[in-house]
C-alpha cells in the first residue's frame, strides 16, 4: 500500500529557542519540520516543501514576517495554506495588519503548548494532530521540565548572541542590535527570565530614540551579559 506523504510544518523565526521548541513539540506528532531564521529563506523553503502549515514570526532580519506573509499570500499555491503568526506584540494594530495580510491566527509569545494545540484545533480540527486528546493539558511538572530544557538550550546558544552584540556595539550597528536584543527579550519570556526581558526592553527603548545614547545601550548590553552569566552559574550549581 502506498504511504501517504508526511505532513510538513514550516517554522520561520529568528529565535533558535522558538525554532527548537516548535521542532521538539511537533516531532512528537510525526510531522516533517522545516526551520528558517528569516523571511527570505522562509519563502524559498515554502516553495520547495509546500508545507501544510506555517508558523511565522514578524520581527526578523533580511525579510520580516509582514513582507513574507504578503508575498506568500500573493502566490496561488499558498492562498489556502494556514499561517499562524507569533508575536510578543499583539496589540490591535499589529493583529489587524497580520490578519489583513493573510494570517489565519495571531498568537502571543511566549508560546504555550495549550495555546498551540487550541489554535491548531480551531484551524484544522483535532484530526490534524492524531494524538490530540480532548482537553489535553500540560502538568506543572512537565512545564518545569520544558523550562529547564529551554534554559539549557538558551545558555548553550548564547555565546553567538553575545558575540553579535559586542560586534554590533563596536560598529554602532543599530539594526543588528535591535534584532538580537528583540530575540533575547522574547527568549527571556519563554524561559522565565523576566529580568532579562525587562533589561532588553529598556535597551530597545533607547535604540528607538532618534539620538541614541550609546553609553546607555552599552550599559544595558553589559547588564544582559552579567545576568545571563549569573543565571548560567545558578543553573550549573542546581544541576550538580
Amino acid at each position: 500500500m502506498k504511504s501517504e506523504k508526511k505532513k510538513s510544518i514550516l517554522v520561520v523565526d529568528d529565535s533558535p529557542i522558538i525554532r527548537h521548541t516548535l521542532e521538539k513539540f511537533f516531532s512528537e506528532y510525526g510531522f516533517e519540520i522545516i526551520l528558517c531564521e528569516n523571511g527570505l529563506d522562509g519563502i524559498k523553503k515554502a516553495i520547495a516543501y509546500k508545507p501544510s502549515l506555517i508558523f511565522l514570526d514578524l520581527v526578523m532580519p533580511e525579510l520580516n514576517g509582514h513582507k513574507m506573509l504578503q508575498l506568500i499570500k500573493s502566490m496561488e499555491d499558498f492562498k489556502s495554506v494556514p499561517v499562524i503568526v507569533m508575536s510578543a506584540n499583539t496589540n490591535k494594530t499589529n493583529v489587524l495588519m497580520a490578519i489583513q495580510l493573510g494570517a489565519n491566527k495571531v498568537i502571543k509569545k511566549p508560546l504555550r503548548k495549550e495555546l498551540i494545540l487550541k489554535t491548531i484545533k480551531e484551524l484544522f480540527g483535532s484530526e490534524f494532530l492524531e494524538e490530540l486528546k480532548e482537553g489535553e493539558t500540560i502538568s506543572q511538572e512537565e512545564q518545569i521540565g520544558i523550562t529547564k530544557h529551554l534554559r539549557k538550550y538558551f545558555h548553550k546558544s548564547f555565546a553567538v548572541k553575545e558575540n553579535s552584540l559586542r560586534n554590533a556595539l563596536k560598529g554602532k550597528n543599530k539594526e543588528l542590535l535591535s534584532v538580537v536584543i528583540h530575540e533575547i527579550k522574547g527568549e527571556g519570556s519563554m524561559i522565565g527570565y523576566n529580568e532579562l526581558t525587562e533589561i532588553s526592553r529598556r535597551a530597545q527603548v533607547e535604540l528607538s530614540n532618534e539620538n541614541i545614547d550609546w553609553d546607555v545601550v552599552n550599559y544595558y548590553c553589559e547588564r544582559i551579559f552579567t545576568y545571563v552569566n549569573k543565571q548560567e552559574n545558578i543553573n550549573s550549581v542546581l544541576a550538580e
